[in-house]
C-alpha cells in the first residue's frame, strides 16, 4: 500500500510562519540598512539638483539676475576698497551663470547614475560604483556650493553684505545636505550591513 506523501521538511519550512515572520523580519532589516540609507540620500541630492538644473535652464532670466548683482557688487555696502572686485561685463556675468549651470547639470547626471547602481547594488550587495559615483557627484556639490557661493559669492564678491541678492543660507542648506550624505555613503556599515543579515 502507498504511503501518502509527507512534506519534507524544506516544503513544511517554507509554509511556515516561523519561516515567513523570518523572511519579513529580514526585509525590514534590509529596509533599515545602511545601503538604502545611503540610496535614498543620494537620490534626494539627485533630485534637487536636477531640479534646479531645470529651473535654471527653463526659467533663465531668474538667477541671472542673481548672478548679475553678485558678481557687479551693486548692492553691498560699495566699500572702496573692496568694489575693485567686482565684475560689470554682461559677457562674463553669462558666462559664469552658464558655467554653474553646466556644472549642475553634470552633478545631476552623476548622481542620478550613482542613484541607480546603489538601487542595482542592493539586490547583490555590491556597492562600491555606486559610493564611487556618489562620492564624485557629491564632491561637485560641495565644490558649487562650498566654493562658489559660499567662498567666492559670499566672501570675495561681499554676497553677505546684500539685502537682495544673498544666497548664503540656501549655499550653506545644501552644503550641508551633501555633506552629511557623503558621510552616510562612507560609513563602514554601507560596506558590510547585507552580509551581517542574511
Amino acid at each position: 500500500m502507498a504511503q501518502p506523501h509527507r512534506p519534507t521538511g524544506t516544503d513544511s519550512d517554507a509554509r511556515s510562519p516561523g519561516t515567513a515572520r523570518t523572511t519579513r523580519r529580514n526585509r525590514l532589516l534590509r529596509l533599515g540598512a545602511l545601503p538604502v540609507a545611503a540610496t535614498a540620500l543620494t537620490a534626494t541630492v539627485a533630485l534637487y539638483m536636477t531640479l534646479v538644473a531645470f529651473g535654471n535652464i527653463t526659467d533663465f532670466g531668474t538667477n541671472q539676475q542673481f548672478v548679475q548683482h553678485v558678481l557687479s557688487m551693486d548692492t553691498t555696502f560699495k566699500d572702496p576698497d573692496l568694489m575693485w572686485r567686482a565684475v560689470e561685463s554682461s559677457a562674463l556675468q553669462n558666462a559664469a551663470y552658464v558655467a554653474v549651470i553646466v556644472w549642475e547639470s553634470l552633478a545631476a547626471v552623476v548622481l542620478l547614475a550613482a542613484t541607480w547602481f546603489w538601487v542595482t547594488g542592493l539586490r547583490r550587495d555590491a556597492y562600491e560604483r555606486a559610493r564611487a559615483a556618489s562620492t564624485v557627484g557629491l564632491v561637485m556639490v560641495l565644490l558649487l556650493f562650498g566654493v562658489g557661493f559660499l567662498v567666492i559669492g559670499g566672501e570675495w564678491f561681499a554676497m553677505w553684505q546684500s539685502s537682495d541678492w544673498n544666497g548664503l543660507d540656501a549655499a550653506a542648506r545644501n552644503v550641508a545636505l551633501a555633506a552629511f550624505t557623503l558621510l552616510v555613503v562612507h560609513l563602514p556599515g554601507v560596506r558590510r550591513a547585507h552580509a551581517d543579515e542574511i
